[in-house]
């Protein structure tokens, strides 16, 4: 009968022992389960931070190139300025320096003869 009864106890023991085996490895599933869920979770919250990231990026950069191409356009203005105020105080400079030369020479027309050669067509000397 010893022999019934320790088959019986070692069935028992080893149902006892399955039950316990299942129950860890239902623990362990939802661990995971929760472990693998979690993850998801983090790795969306990444991207769509990363994605939140990119787009300021690119509107922080499309501001940076408007303000550049802006402040171009004021250099570009400026400076048209200044070249042509450059040009005319050259043109002026260089009216006078002829005038000078020419006036140096006797060859400077007076008012007098401009006024007259305005007026006239043809104006020749002999």
């Amino acid at each position: 009968m010893a022999s019934h009864n320790q088959s019986y106890r070692a069935g028992e023991t080893k149902g006892r022992a399955e039950e316990k085996t299942n129950q860890a490895m239902g623990a362990m599933g939802e661990k995971a389960r929760e472990a693998k869920e979690k993850t998801y979770e983090t790795g969306r919250a990444a991207r769509e931070k990363a994605h939140g990231a990119a787009d300021s990026t690119k509107e922080w950069a499309s501001d940076a190139a408007q303000t550049g191409r802006e402040k171009a356009q004021a250099g570009k203005e400026t400076t048209g300025g200044i070249l042509e105020q450059t040009g005319e105080k050259v043109k002026s400079m260089a009216q006078g320096a002829a005038e000078a030369v020419k006036s140096t020479f006797g060859m400077a027309q007076h008012d007098e003869d401009v006024d007259k050669s305005s007026n006239a067509t043809t104006n020749r000397r002999v």
